[in-house]
């Protein structure tokens, strides 16, 4: 009969353990991220090896649960970052354009905030300006997601402990207010990694950004040494968030600028974004493998951008491996061209073309089609130096674009359109209460399922 008890008791402490929510919570959002965003990213890596398949897969997609995920807003099938970071903050639909607001303009209050308010160290980051709207979401109230100076100021209304990605959006005096204002409640305004290692052990909360003044960081395919990553925001905010709060920490991270490259139909620069986003997924990884029983990681997307189609040609051929060419994003291509035309009085369409070659790789490794030759010398200024400037430039910018599409469509790659889509987006998760998130699911059940899970609510 004792023998039973202590069986019967060591059983119950077992279930115990399992059934504790978990300390640790990682909500990854990949903005505009779509099925085959990821997909195609993955066949990328393999064809840059010499291989068709998934070698090479990303940290996410190993995860053992996976769901279809729905997106709609309360106002339109397609949404926007406003209405589905809404419903990814806060587990209501609003209209398009709100924030953190139903469509009829009252507050409501994301998973962040509960966690905050429950004892949890709380982080906020991503690529983009950190008064974006996906970011904005969980901690800002606004009817409209343009109001970024006052959604900057909600930041310290929602007095989180982390905070890291681009500066917010706002004018020179009101983000000099808000550091201000910041600084005496307690933030430590700290501008890159490694000042963030000089500074972490006396800060009380931190604010994370650019070395510079940037209201982004760079895309991935551009960046320089001292640049942030988003690895490096999420080792900053796992090792700042572990040491604020013993109850544990919920930390949201955005891979914003897979919705910009998309945006812009640029292939290339989305794929390294998508690379970008799961290397800090993997520094989440890692760290789960560290406390596997206290541990929840969520990977969704707030919308689908661009409608990828990865082949569209009759003869079934992917030649994905054209995208490792390009060395610069299409925005960036067009700096390099204007500065080229600045610096030269005699700057011609070959000089251009040598350029767009050891950038993009045409008419070297990549197949240039006619029409985007003949399109590209048609758009080339008359000279280097046209009495309008502005127009001249507008030219050389839309060289760019027509390279970035000249080496999309030698790689098979179409794009739908430059905006938001209706489709499913996916989820991956993995950890405590992970099993919970299968099938077909709305958006605004991720959060109620998390909150429900981590006991925050």
């Amino acid at each position: 009969m004792k023998k039973i008890s202590v069986t019967v008791l060591l059983l119950l402490t077992v279930i115990f353990c399992w059934a504790k929510p978990p300390k640790y919570v990682f909500y990854f959002i990949g903005d505009g991220m779509g099925p085959s965003h990821v997909l195609g990213t993955e066949l990328y890596l393999g064809e840059r090896e010499g291989v068709i398949g998934r070698p090479n897969k990303l940290s996410f997609t190993q995860m053992p649960y996976t769901a279809f995920v729905t997106t709609f807003s309360a106002s339109n099938g397609v949404t926007d970052s406003a209405a589905s970071g809404t419903a990814l903050a806060t587990g209501n639909k609003t209209n398009n354009g709100h924030l953190g607001v139903t469509p009829d303009g009252n507050p409501v209050y994301s998973i962040a905030w509960d966690a905050h308010k429950a004892g949890y160290a709380v982080g906020i980051s991503s690529t983009c300006p950190i008064n974006h709207a996906t970011p904005g979401a969980f901690y800002a109230h606004q009817k409209s997601r343009n109001n970024y100076p006052q959604i900057a100021e909600e930041m310290l209304t929602a007095g989180y402990d982390f905070y890291a990605g681009g500066d917010p959006i706002c004018n020179n005096e009101q983000r000099k207010k808000l550091y201000s204002d910041a600084t005496e409640q307690g933030y430590s305004i700290v501008r890159g990694y490694d000042e963030f290692k000089e500074k972490k052990e006396q800060a009380n909360k931190i604010m994370l950004y650019q070395k510079d003044i940037a209201t982004e960081i760079p895309y991935t395919i551009d960046r320089d040494d001292d640049d942030l990553t988003l690895a490096q925001i999420t080792e900053a905010g796992i090792e700042f968030m572990s040491k604020k709060s013993k109850k544990g920490f919920f930390f949201m991270v955005e891979g914003g600028k897979i919705d910009y490259a998309s945006h812009s139909n640029d292939v290339a620069t989305m794929m390294h974004e998508v690379i970008d986003f799961s290397n800090a997924i993997e520094v989440a990884l890692k760290f789960y493998e560290k406390h596997k029983n206290e541990t929840l990681i969520i990977v969704t997307a707030d919308h689908e951008t661009g409608g990828i189609v990865l082949g569209f040609n009759h003869s079934y051929t992917l030649n994905l491996k054209a995208i490792a060419e390009q060395e610069v994003s299409a925005d960036n291509m067009s700096k390099i061209l204007i500065k080229a035309a600045d610096n030269s009085k005699e700057f011609s369409w070959n000089d251009a073309k040598e350029l767009l070659k050891e950038n993009f790789g045409l008419w070297d490794e990549v197949r240039v089609d006619e029409y985007y030759e003949k399109e590209m010398k048609k758009s080339f200024p008359s000279t280097a130096t046209d009495s309008d400037v502005n127009e001249r430039n507008n030219k050389l910018k839309h060289i760019a674009q027509l390279a970035k599409e000249a080496l999309a469509h030698d790689a098979a790659i179409s794009w739908a359109s430059g905006n938001h889509s209706a489709t499913f987006v996916p989820l991956f998760a993995i950890g405590v209460g992970a099993k919970d998130f299968h099938g077909v699911i709305d958006n605004t059940d991720i959060p109620k399922m998390i909150g429900k899970i981590a006991n925050y609510r």
